[in-house]
Protein backbone atom coordinates (compact mmCIF):
# COMPACT_ATOMS: atom_id res chain seq x y z
CA UNK A 1 0.00 0.00 0.00
CA UNK A 2 1.21 3.82 0.02
CA UNK A 3 3.20 4.76 3.05
CA UNK A 4 4.63 8.13 4.05
CA UNK A 5 7.84 7.14 2.59
CA UNK A 6 6.91 5.74 -0.43
CA UNK A 7 5.31 9.29 -0.58
CA UNK A 8 7.75 11.12 -0.01
CA UNK A 9 9.83 9.23 -2.40
CA UNK A 10 7.63 9.92 -5.35
CA UNK A 11 7.18 13.38 -4.35
CA UNK A 12 10.85 13.99 -4.46
CA UNK A 13 10.76 12.76 -8.00
CA UNK A 14 8.18 14.46 -8.98
CA UNK A 15 9.21 17.97 -7.53
CA UNK A 16 12.70 17.09 -9.76
CA UNK A 17 11.13 17.68 -12.84
CA UNK A 18 7.69 19.03 -13.09
CA UNK A 19 9.41 22.29 -13.57
CA UNK A 20 12.33 21.01 -15.95
CA UNK A 21 12.25 22.27 -19.19
CA UNK A 22 14.59 20.57 -20.71
CA UNK A 23 14.73 17.74 -22.18
CA UNK A 24 10.98 18.80 -23.79
CA UNK A 25 8.65 16.80 -26.72
CA UNK A 26 5.98 19.47 -27.47
CA UNK A 27 2.54 18.38 -28.84
CA UNK A 28 2.90 21.85 -31.05
CA UNK A 29 1.46 23.10 -34.28
CA UNK A 30 3.38 25.91 -35.75
CA UNK A 31 1.34 28.17 -38.36
CA UNK A 32 4.27 30.50 -38.73
CA UNK A 33 7.31 31.36 -37.76
CA UNK A 34 6.26 33.72 -34.25
CA UNK A 35 5.11 30.12 -33.19
CA UNK A 36 8.56 28.72 -32.53
CA UNK A 37 8.88 29.58 -28.76
CA UNK A 38 10.15 27.49 -25.48
CA UNK A 39 8.03 25.52 -23.53
CA UNK A 40 8.06 27.43 -20.84
CA UNK A 41 6.76 30.59 -22.96
CA UNK A 42 3.82 28.26 -24.24
CA UNK A 43 3.12 26.63 -21.38
CA UNK A 44 3.61 28.51 -18.18
CA UNK A 45 3.11 26.22 -15.77
CA UNK A 46 2.98 22.97 -17.64
CA UNK A 47 6.32 23.32 -19.61
CA UNK A 48 8.59 20.15 -17.22
CA UNK A 49 8.09 16.65 -17.08
CA UNK A 50 9.17 16.28 -20.54
CA UNK A 51 5.99 16.90 -22.02
CA UNK A 52 2.73 18.45 -21.38
CA UNK A 53 0.41 15.97 -19.87
CA UNK A 54 3.45 14.28 -18.01
CA UNK A 55 3.61 18.04 -16.48
CA UNK A 56 0.14 17.96 -15.47
CA UNK A 57 -0.37 14.44 -13.73
CA UNK A 58 2.82 15.21 -12.00
CA UNK A 59 1.03 18.07 -10.55
CA UNK A 60 -2.00 15.91 -10.00
CA UNK A 61 0.23 13.16 -8.12
CA UNK A 62 1.84 15.89 -5.56
CA UNK A 63 -1.51 17.18 -4.60
CA UNK A 64 -2.91 14.03 -4.07
CA UNK A 65 0.48 12.66 -1.87
CA UNK A 66 -0.09 15.90 0.04
CA UNK A 67 -3.93 15.10 0.78
CA UNK A 68 -2.76 11.57 2.07
CA UNK A 69 0.37 13.24 3.69
CA UNK A 70 0.49 16.61 4.97
CA UNK A 71 2.93 16.28 7.28
CA UNK A 72 5.25 14.64 5.00
CA UNK A 73 8.76 15.96 4.57
CA UNK A 74 8.36 17.22 0.98
CA UNK A 75 4.78 19.41 1.56
CA UNK A 76 5.92 22.35 2.33
CA UNK A 77 7.95 22.21 -1.26
CA UNK A 78 4.78 21.05 -2.98
CA UNK A 79 2.92 24.12 -1.36
CA UNK A 80 5.53 26.79 -2.10
CA UNK A 81 5.37 25.04 -6.07
CA UNK A 82 1.42 25.53 -6.32
CA UNK A 83 1.62 28.97 -4.68
CA UNK A 84 4.20 29.60 -7.32
CA UNK A 85 2.53 28.10 -10.12
CA UNK A 86 -1.17 27.53 -10.29
CA UNK A 87 -2.13 31.68 -10.02
CA UNK A 88 -4.66 33.22 -12.21
CA UNK A 89 -1.82 34.72 -14.60
CA UNK A 90 -0.20 31.30 -15.36
CA UNK A 91 -3.43 30.23 -16.06
CA UNK A 92 -4.61 32.74 -18.24
CA UNK A 93 -1.21 31.88 -20.08
CA UNK A 94 -2.41 28.07 -20.82
CA UNK A 95 -5.64 29.07 -21.76
CA UNK A 96 -4.47 31.31 -24.28
CA UNK A 97 -2.40 28.79 -25.60
CA UNK A 98 -5.79 26.44 -26.39
CA UNK A 99 -7.46 29.40 -27.84
CA UNK A 100 -5.40 29.19 -30.59
CA UNK A 101 -6.87 27.81 -33.84
CA UNK A 102 -3.90 25.14 -34.16
CA UNK A 103 -4.50 23.85 -30.55
CA UNK A 104 -7.79 22.34 -31.46
CA UNK A 105 -7.04 18.65 -30.98
CA UNK A 106 -4.47 19.46 -28.37
CA UNK A 107 -3.51 16.69 -25.86
CA UNK A 108 -6.70 15.33 -27.09
CA UNK A 109 -8.51 12.81 -24.85
CA UNK A 110 -5.70 12.28 -22.50
CA UNK A 111 -4.17 15.46 -21.35
CA UNK A 112 -7.66 16.99 -20.99
CA UNK A 113 -8.68 13.44 -18.66
CA UNK A 114 -5.16 14.02 -16.48
CA UNK A 115 -6.44 18.28 -16.51
CA UNK A 116 -9.74 17.65 -15.52
CA UNK A 117 -8.79 14.63 -12.66
CA UNK A 118 -5.98 17.63 -11.07
CA UNK A 119 -8.60 19.96 -10.95
CA UNK A 120 -10.64 17.27 -8.90
CA UNK A 121 -8.15 16.86 -6.52
CA UNK A 122 -7.19 20.15 -5.91
CA UNK A 123 -10.86 20.54 -4.86
CA UNK A 124 -10.26 18.52 -1.98
CA UNK A 125 -7.92 21.66 -0.65
CA UNK A 126 -10.26 23.64 0.43
CA UNK A 127 -8.29 26.12 2.14
CA UNK A 128 -5.87 27.01 -0.96
CA UNK A 129 -6.85 28.87 -3.76
CA UNK A 130 -5.20 26.68 -6.33
CA UNK A 131 -9.02 24.74 -7.44
CA UNK A 132 -10.29 28.36 -7.67
CA UNK A 133 -7.88 29.81 -9.26
CA UNK A 134 -7.07 26.47 -11.99
CA UNK A 135 -11.16 26.94 -13.22
CA UNK A 136 -10.55 28.72 -15.93
CA UNK A 137 -8.37 26.52 -17.88
CA UNK A 138 -11.05 23.15 -16.26
CA UNK A 139 -13.90 24.81 -18.04
CA UNK A 140 -11.83 24.69 -21.60
CA UNK A 141 -11.34 21.34 -21.48
CA UNK A 142 -15.14 20.80 -19.96
CA UNK A 143 -16.22 22.64 -22.95
CA UNK A 144 -13.94 20.23 -25.32
CA UNK A 145 -15.59 17.43 -24.16
CA UNK A 146 -19.09 19.04 -24.42
CA UNK A 147 -17.86 19.53 -28.00
CA UNK A 148 -16.22 16.53 -28.80
CA UNK A 149 -17.65 13.78 -27.97
CA UNK A 150 -20.87 14.08 -29.57
CA UNK A 151 -18.89 14.21 -32.81
CA UNK A 152 -16.74 11.41 -31.95
CA UNK A 153 -18.79 8.28 -33.58
CA UNK A 154 -16.36 5.88 -32.55
CA UNK A 155 -13.44 5.25 -29.66
CA UNK A 156 -10.25 4.72 -30.04
CA UNK A 157 -8.96 1.63 -28.41
CA UNK A 158 -4.99 2.15 -27.89
CA UNK A 159 -3.13 1.45 -25.08
CA UNK A 160 -1.22 4.81 -25.66
CA UNK A 161 -2.63 8.78 -25.26
CA UNK A 162 -5.28 8.70 -27.74
CA UNK A 163 -7.28 6.34 -26.08
CA UNK A 164 -10.90 7.60 -25.03
CA UNK A 165 -11.81 5.03 -22.53
CA UNK A 166 -9.30 6.59 -20.22
CA UNK A 167 -10.12 9.76 -20.89
CA UNK A 168 -13.70 9.41 -19.99
CA UNK A 169 -12.50 7.73 -16.93
CA UNK A 170 -10.54 10.65 -15.55
CA UNK A 171 -12.98 13.30 -16.26
CA UNK A 172 -15.80 10.97 -14.46
CA UNK A 173 -13.98 12.25 -11.46
CA UNK A 174 -14.28 15.93 -11.81
CA UNK A 175 -17.61 15.43 -12.99
CA UNK A 176 -18.44 13.96 -9.86
CA UNK A 177 -16.43 15.92 -7.50
CA UNK A 178 -18.19 19.71 -8.95
CA UNK A 179 -21.48 17.65 -9.31
CA UNK A 180 -21.78 18.50 -12.63
CA UNK A 181 -24.64 16.11 -13.67
CA UNK A 182 -25.00 17.25 -17.30
CA UNK A 183 -21.28 16.23 -17.84
CA UNK A 184 -21.22 12.87 -16.15
CA UNK A 185 -24.11 11.64 -18.01
CA UNK A 186 -22.80 12.63 -21.47
CA UNK A 187 -19.66 10.64 -20.00
CA UNK A 188 -21.85 7.41 -19.36
CA UNK A 189 -24.07 8.01 -22.49
CA UNK A 190 -20.60 8.15 -24.82
CA UNK A 191 -19.06 5.20 -22.53
CA UNK A 192 -22.41 2.92 -23.26
CA UNK A 193 -22.69 4.13 -26.86
CA UNK A 194 -19.11 3.08 -27.47
CA UNK A 195 -18.73 -0.31 -25.82
CA UNK A 196 -21.95 -1.10 -24.33
CA UNK A 197 -22.65 -3.96 -26.56
CA UNK A 198 -18.63 -5.50 -26.36
CA UNK A 199 -18.57 -9.00 -25.41
CA UNK A 200 -16.19 -12.21 -25.28
CA UNK A 201 -13.08 -9.38 -25.34
CA UNK A 202 -9.73 -11.76 -26.54
CA UNK A 203 -7.08 -8.78 -25.77
CA UNK A 204 -4.95 -10.73 -28.35
CA UNK A 205 -3.25 -7.42 -29.36
CA UNK A 206 -1.80 -6.86 -25.73
CA UNK A 207 0.62 -5.76 -25.20
CA UNK A 208 1.97 -4.01 -28.00
CA UNK A 209 5.39 -2.66 -28.26
CA UNK A 210 4.38 1.22 -26.45
CA UNK A 211 1.31 0.36 -24.51
CA UNK A 212 1.08 1.74 -21.55
CA UNK A 213 -2.95 1.10 -21.13
CA UNK A 214 -4.55 -2.08 -21.29
CA UNK A 215 -6.89 -1.28 -24.14
CA UNK A 216 -9.35 -3.95 -22.25
CA UNK A 217 -8.74 -3.43 -19.01
CA UNK A 218 -9.36 0.28 -19.08
CA UNK A 219 -12.08 -0.04 -20.88
CA UNK A 220 -13.76 -1.97 -17.95
CA UNK A 221 -12.50 0.29 -15.62
CA UNK A 222 -14.37 2.78 -17.39
CA UNK A 223 -17.37 1.30 -17.38
CA UNK A 224 -16.76 0.13 -13.68
CA UNK A 225 -16.47 3.83 -12.73
CA UNK A 226 -19.51 5.11 -14.95
CA UNK A 227 -22.41 2.67 -14.87
CA UNK A 228 -24.31 1.52 -11.54
CA UNK A 229 -23.38 -1.87 -10.25
CA UNK A 230 -26.58 -2.95 -11.49
CA UNK A 231 -25.37 -2.26 -15.09
CA UNK A 232 -21.64 -2.77 -14.95
CA UNK A 233 -21.33 -6.59 -13.89
CA UNK A 234 -23.66 -8.12 -15.98
CA UNK A 235 -21.37 -6.23 -18.71
CA UNK A 236 -18.26 -6.99 -17.16
CA UNK A 237 -19.63 -10.87 -17.56
CA UNK A 238 -20.19 -10.59 -20.65
CA UNK A 239 -17.03 -8.38 -21.76
CA UNK A 240 -14.35 -10.87 -20.05
CA UNK A 241 -16.68 -13.94 -19.14
CA UNK A 242 -13.04 -16.28 -19.04
CA UNK A 243 -11.42 -14.35 -16.58
CA UNK A 244 -12.19 -17.30 -13.35
CA UNK A 245 -9.86 -19.54 -15.96
CA UNK A 246 -7.56 -16.57 -15.80
CA UNK A 247 -8.38 -15.72 -19.47
CA UNK A 248 -7.02 -13.62 -21.47
CA UNK A 249 -3.71 -14.98 -20.45
CA UNK A 250 -2.24 -12.23 -21.83
CA UNK A 251 -3.94 -10.17 -19.80
CA UNK A 252 -2.48 -11.79 -16.46
CA UNK A 253 1.05 -11.76 -17.58
CA UNK A 254 3.25 -8.87 -16.73
CA UNK A 255 4.90 -7.08 -19.83
CA UNK A 256 8.38 -7.61 -20.12
CA UNK A 257 11.13 -4.29 -20.70
CA UNK A 258 13.89 -4.55 -22.81
CA UNK A 259 15.26 -1.06 -22.86
CA UNK A 260 14.12 1.56 -20.21
CA UNK A 261 16.14 4.60 -21.80
CA UNK A 262 13.96 3.85 -25.13
CA UNK A 263 10.72 6.38 -23.88
CA UNK A 264 8.42 3.73 -26.19
CA UNK A 265 9.49 0.41 -24.85
CA UNK A 266 9.43 1.74 -21.25
CA UNK A 267 5.81 2.63 -21.93
CA UNK A 268 5.06 -1.04 -20.54
CA UNK A 269 6.72 0.09 -17.35
CA UNK A 270 3.90 1.97 -16.75
CA UNK A 271 1.67 -0.84 -18.54
CA UNK A 272 2.60 -3.06 -15.57
CA UNK A 273 1.30 -0.40 -13.12
CA UNK A 274 -2.04 0.60 -14.82
CA UNK A 275 -2.94 -3.31 -15.21
CA UNK A 276 -2.10 -3.02 -11.35
CA UNK A 277 -4.47 -0.07 -10.83
CA UNK A 278 -7.42 -1.75 -13.28
CA UNK A 279 -7.17 -4.97 -11.73
CA UNK A 280 -7.53 -3.95 -8.33
CA UNK A 281 -10.20 -1.57 -8.97
CA UNK A 282 -12.24 -4.19 -10.74
CA UNK A 283 -11.95 -6.80 -8.19
CA UNK A 284 -13.18 -4.67 -5.57
CA UNK A 285 -16.60 -4.21 -7.80
CA UNK A 286 -16.87 -7.79 -7.43
CA UNK A 287 -19.16 -9.58 -4.94
CA UNK A 288 -16.93 -10.86 -1.90
CA UNK A 289 -17.30 -14.19 -2.81
CA UNK A 290 -17.10 -14.13 -6.25
CA UNK A 291 -14.52 -16.56 -7.45
CA UNK A 292 -12.39 -14.14 -9.83
CA UNK A 293 -11.14 -11.77 -7.57
CA UNK A 294 -8.58 -13.85 -6.25
CA UNK A 295 -7.10 -14.36 -9.48
CA UNK A 296 -7.96 -10.64 -10.33
CA UNK A 297 -5.60 -9.34 -6.84
CA UNK A 298 -3.06 -12.01 -7.88
CA UNK A 299 -2.57 -10.24 -11.43
CA UNK A 300 -2.71 -7.02 -9.93
CA UNK A 301 0.69 -8.25 -7.17
CA UNK A 302 2.37 -9.51 -10.15
CA UNK A 303 1.88 -6.21 -11.98
CA UNK A 304 2.98 -4.34 -9.40
CA UNK A 305 5.91 -6.36 -8.35
CA UNK A 306 7.13 -6.12 -12.41
CA UNK A 307 6.66 -1.77 -11.62
CA UNK A 308 7.23 -0.60 -9.04
CA UNK A 309 10.74 -0.86 -8.72
CA UNK A 310 10.98 0.97 -11.89
CA UNK A 311 9.53 4.41 -11.21
CA UNK A 312 13.29 5.99 -11.13
CA UNK A 313 16.64 5.58 -12.82
CA UNK A 314 16.04 6.54 -16.37
CA UNK A 315 14.44 10.18 -17.35
CA UNK A 316 12.01 8.73 -19.96
CA UNK A 317 10.62 7.00 -16.96
CA UNK A 318 11.17 8.58 -14.36
CA UNK A 319 9.32 11.83 -15.27
CA UNK A 320 5.83 10.30 -15.42
CA UNK A 321 5.69 6.35 -13.81
CA UNK A 322 5.36 7.50 -10.28
CA UNK A 323 2.44 9.41 -11.25
CA UNK A 324 0.93 5.34 -12.43
CA UNK A 325 2.42 4.15 -9.47
CA UNK A 326 0.12 5.91 -7.43
CA UNK A 327 -2.59 5.68 -9.29
CA UNK A 328 -2.32 1.78 -8.66
CA UNK A 329 -1.37 2.15 -5.32
CA UNK A 330 -4.02 4.18 -3.88
CA UNK A 331 -6.48 4.70 -7.18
Amino acid sequence: MLTEELAARFATIALGHVEREYPNKPGHVLAGPGDARTPAALHPIFHGSLDWHSCVHGYWMLARLLRRFPAMAPAPAIRALFDRQLVPDKVAGECAYLATPTARGFERPYGWGWLLKLAAELRHHPAQPWFRDLQPLAAVFVERFRDFLPRATYPVRVGTHPNTAFGLRLAADFAEAVEDAALLELLRGTAERWYGEDRDCPAWGEPSGDDFLSSALIEAECLRRLLPAERFLPWFDRFLPGLAEGRPATLFRPAAVSDRSDGKIAHLDGLNLSRAWCWRALAAALPAADPRRGRMLEAAERHLAAGLPHVAGDYMGEHWLASFATLALDG
